[in-house]
């Protein structure tokens, strides 16, 4: 796909390196965060969305927030997508966390409604209308299931229609969404959010995917991502067919801890990850690593 737009193509939610220190907590390892970066633009990835649930960012103090951008815009190729997360419970800090971004270099920011509150149409277009201030292109991210606000696709027109969103990360799980939401708001874009709903969306005209399985395996999900935007299901549905049991792992609650254990399984760093999250149970952890055995037997790592 011709990337138009920073937001277009593969962008990947970046899982976040975490290692045990002597006292027993988790630190962020950030040199090998960058590394991570920049494999990913070596292996077909055309950005990363640092500070997404992926990422963490819940349990990272504010220094810590700040630095996964600036690692991130350091370690980037030239052309190259940054493009953070800036959620936050209300829309002061959300606006603080999009000019930061701005300030590091990134092109534009992903964001949530109000985190934690169950913000009706008004609320909500105050958020979005408060954080536009920052003067940084923002990226919608509905995610009905965990932050219980509806970005339905008449309130998107309206953000739209405002010049508060440029694109919004889809993650309804609804692939008729797609078609309605570009039927009231023509010129938004609206990407795929759901790992285990890429060719649907790609087939009707995505112009971008953030996504999470890439981080383990990278060239096959960009592989998948081009083919099917091209239309070529020959060789996007195998692909796509071998891939799928862990691309569904992206709308589970152990979606983080699954990720990095793939990332693991190929050979790159996942580790652990900071409570609440626990480590898989054995029984999920089988399922994990029985179909990430598979895509690596069949050569997509």
């Amino acid at each position: 796909m011709t990337r138009a737009k920073p937001w277009h193509g593969m962008l990947v939610a970046t899982a976040l390196p975490l290692r045990e220190t002597p006292t027993g907590d988790l630190d962020v390892d950030f040199d090998t965060y960058a590394d991570h970066v920049a494999w990913l633009a070596a292996n077909g990835c055309d950005g990363v969305t640092p500070n997404g649930s992926l990422g963490e960012y819940q349990n990272l103090s504010a220094e810590e927030r700040a630095r996964v951008v600036t690692t991130a815009v350091a370690a980037a190729p030239e052309g190259f997508t940054v493009m953070p997360g800036v959620a936050a419970y209300g829309a002061d800090e959300a606006r603080r966390w999009a000019e930061q971004a701005g300030e590091a270099g990134a092109l534009a920011v992903m964001l949530l409604p109000p985190n934690s509150y169950r913000a009706d149409q008004r609320a909500v277009v105050a958020h979005y209308r408060a954080v536009a201030k920052a003067g940084v292109p923002v990226v919608a991210y509905n995610n009905p299931h965990d932050t219980k606000v509806d970005l339905v696709p008449e309130l998107l027109a309206e953000l739209f229609d405002e010049g508060l969103i440029v694109a919004v990360k889809e993650f309804s799980g609804d692939i008729r969404r797609y078609y309605r939401i570009t039927e009231l708001a023509p010129g938004l874009d609206v990407l795929a959010g759901t790992d285990d709903l890429a060719l649907e969306m790609a087939v009707a005209g995505s112009p971008g995917w953030i996504s999470g399985y890439p981080n383990a395996l990278p060239r096959a999900c960009a592989t998948l991502w081009e083919a099917a935007g091209k239309g070529d299901l020959a060789t996007a549905l195998p692909l796509y067919r071998i891939l799928h049991p862990l691309l569904r792992w992206d709308s589970r609650t152990e979606f983080v801890q699954a990720i990095k254990l793939s990332m693991d399984l190929v050979g790159r760093y996942g580790g652990p990850c900071r409570q609440p999250r626990l480590p898989l149970t054995p029984e999920h952890e089988k399922v994990v690593r029985t179909a990430t055995e598979k895509a690596i037997a069949e050569g997509l790592a």
